[in-house]
């Protein structure tokens, strides 16, 4: 694909600028197959699309998971200086740094996210499930992003993490601003950061006071789980048990409700998939696998170059970035039968929604369970639930990062 092509090209402008909603799909194929590492002007990264490709980079260690420079990069000169706290505060989490510091991280809050522990949340979640459905059912109608995936999701992170449920929604502008911020473009980046920063300041002095009564009346939480370790010598100091707090509850509710959200919106598109879900509860595993493959909540991850490399005779610099898209990943035809296609009995099912390697994502076990719980317990209560809109009415953040609508109408009936 010549870069000419490229640049007038709207679905790729479309997905440079974090625009494009499922318009990226197109722009994933012609990149896969003309271009699968591929220089972009606009974002100032290389853009990795092939499977065997993406899945190489998240083992390889010269490819870092402080990127916190690449995204910064994308800040105007003179706004640096203003928003250096927001730097200062994400190259704490957990997904942003690398072995040992990762690891040190990982291994305090591995234990609370066991298969064996998240299995023993089944009862808990279903009943969250159940409530909020209870809440809906008589309008017969929902906005299924608002009145029910965030709010299944985020009121199970706030109850994991021991956050006070009527505290939840106050939260869910804030997080769509961390979102723009770890998910935005080049083009878009000047506009949100202050906002995003805004916002982060507003979350950290409340987790702070929140740490500061879980110390003094330590409740089956989390939160204060992490204090407890400070008698053991392994605790965080405050302000990576702040970045860690913000950190779980992000990651925590944010790709798991684009999984809902998504995953309702391709049983919409393919009617034919919902009703064999419908009629058979058992394919409930294999069908959030293949929600997770076809929409894949998180689109992308960045890494930044520790030390020069090759990737299908590309020559890669020390200190460029490097864009490994998942999204594309999923859909790509040499490793998936017929990929454009909806499959919930689709085996092996290959995908790498949750990364592979060291960062491999922690919670995955809370993601599909939630999942199942979701979809099959929607189907079963509402058989007939469809989209209350065009397909193409729906409205989609704007961000690279993440597949995430705005909104999305259903009728329960």
């Amino acid at each position: 694909m010549a870069k000419a092509d490229l640049s007038t090209h709207p679905e790729y402008r479309g997905f440079c600028m974090g625009t494009s909603g499922l318009d990226r799909y197109p722009a994933y194929a012609r990149l896969r197959t003309e271009d699968p590492v591929h220089w972009s002007e606009l974002l100032n990264s290389w853009v990795i699309t092939r499977y065997d490709d993406v899945h190489a980079g998240f083992v390889d260690e010269r490819l870092s998971a402080n990127r916190i420079p690449v995204i910064m990069s994308q800040v105007p000169p003179d706004m640096r200086e203003r928003v250096q706290p927001i730097e200062n505060h994400f190259g704490k989490w957990m997904g942003m740094n690398n072995p040992p510091e990762h690891t040190k991280l990982r291994d305090r809050i591995t234990p609370s996210f066991a298969p064996k522990v998240i299995g023993r949340m089944k009862d808990h979640i279903q009943s969250i499930v159940d409530e909020l459905l209870d809440e809906v059912e008589p309008q017969g109608r929902m906005d299924l992003m608002d009145d029910f995936a965030f709010r299944v999701t985020a009121t199970v992170i706030c109850d994991m993490l021991g956050i006070p449920r009527e505290d939840q929604n106050r939260f869910r502008r804030q997080s769509e601003d961390i979102m723009k911020f770890l998910g935005g473009s080049p083009a878009t980046m000047a506009q949100t950061i202050e906002q995003s920063q805004k916002s982060l300041m507003e979350l950290i002095p409340y987790f702070r006071e929140l740490i500061g009564k879980r110390r003094k009346n330590p409740r089956d939480d989390l939160i204060s789980a992490f204090v407890q370790l400070e008698k053991t010598g392994n605790g965080f100091d405050d302000e990576d048990l702040v970045a860690m707090c913000i950190f779980l509850f992000f990651a925590g509710h944010e790709t798991t409700m684009n999984l809902v959200g998504n995953g309702f919106l391709a049983m919409f598109q393919n009617p034919g998939e919902k009703e064999k879900l419908r009629q058979d509860p058992s394919l409930l595993p294999t069908a959030v696998e293949e929600f997770l493959r076809y929409y894949s909540s998180l689109q992308r991850q960045v890494r930044l170059v520790s030390e020069d490399l090759e990737i299908r005779g590309r020559k890669i610099s020390r200190g460029q970035g490097v864009m490994l898209m998942q999204g594309a990943a999923n859909r790509d035809p040499e490793v998936f039968d017929d990929p454009d296609r909806l499959d919930i009995t689709r085996k092996p099912n290959r995908h790498l929604a949750f990364s592979v390697g060291t960062h491999f994502c922690l919670g995955a076990p809370l993601a599909r369970l939630e999942g199942r719980i979701a979809f099959g317990t929607v189907l079963e209560r509402f058989p007939d639930i469809r989209l209350d809109c065009a397909v193409e009415e729906l409205k989609w953040h704007p961000t690279m990062t993440f597949l995430s609508m705005k909104s999305m109408p259903v009728r329960l009936r």
